[in-house]
């Protein structure tokens, strides 16, 4: 946990943000159904890793309350902190999953719930690849994102200046598919986060599985 981890881009975005970013997505329809399939199809007291963990809400929390074994990861020591107080249960560690240690078979779920949007097309790649082989075989991996084709565009979240980089729907499916996971189930809502300076928004959710199981 160096100071490349609190000084970086995101950081800062969601130092910014705190628990105004649970309360912009609080209502998200789609988020409650994955966690949902995720929760039908994992074995009791499951690891799982959550990638951008937020302040525990409502993946952690969820998986946690479960009884399932959750470590969150995020890069924003005021998630981590926000999230070690809200879902005691789990386990949180601010820190960035690019450069942290995954090894190979020790998740038997991993969420990837809109993380992946502030590193680059080749990070994202990299990182699913790793994730996937992080995971035991027959492992869970849900992903979700923002599919737009954009790469180092700079706008703005919640009030918050972002440079974001993504992929259109085909390319995200393409990718995980690439690493070694098969999807067994999408979803492609609209959203618009609770917050006055919002917009609507395309999400695309997929529930992936790697094979060997």
């Amino acid at each position: 946990m160096g100071d490349e981890v609190h000084g970086s881009p995101a950081a800062a975005v969601f130092d910014a943000l705190g628990s105004d970013y649970e309360k912009a997505f609080a209502s998200s329809a789609a988020h409650r159904a994955s966690l949902t399939w995720l929760l039908e199809r994992l074995s009791p007291g499951s690891t799982v890793l959550d990638v951008g963990s937020g302040t525990g809400r409502p993946t952690a929390a969820t998986l946690a309350g479960a009884g399932h074994r959750v470590l969150g990861v995020d890069v924003s020591p005021v998630m981590v902190e926000i999230a070690s107080r809200q879902v005691p249960e789990a386990e949180f560690r601010c820190d960035d999953v690019l450069h942290m240690p995954l090894p190979e078979g020790s998740y038997d779920a991993v969420c990837v719930y809109f993380s992946l949007l502030q590193m680059t097309r080749a990070e994202q790649e990299e990182l699913v690849r790793r994730l996937t082989a992080a995971l035991s075989p027959g492992g869970l991996l849900v992903l979700a994102t923002v599919p737009l084709d954009v790469e180092e565009f700079d706008g703005a979240f919640m009030g918050q200046p972002v440079r974001v980089t993504s992929f259109a729907a085909q390319d995200v499916i393409g990718m995980v598919r690439e690493a070694g996971l098969t999807v067994e189930w999408e979803q492609s809502p609209m959203f618009t986060p609770s917050h006055p300076e919002a917009v609507p928004e395309p999400h695309l959710f997929l529930h992936c599985r790697r094979g060997g199981a």
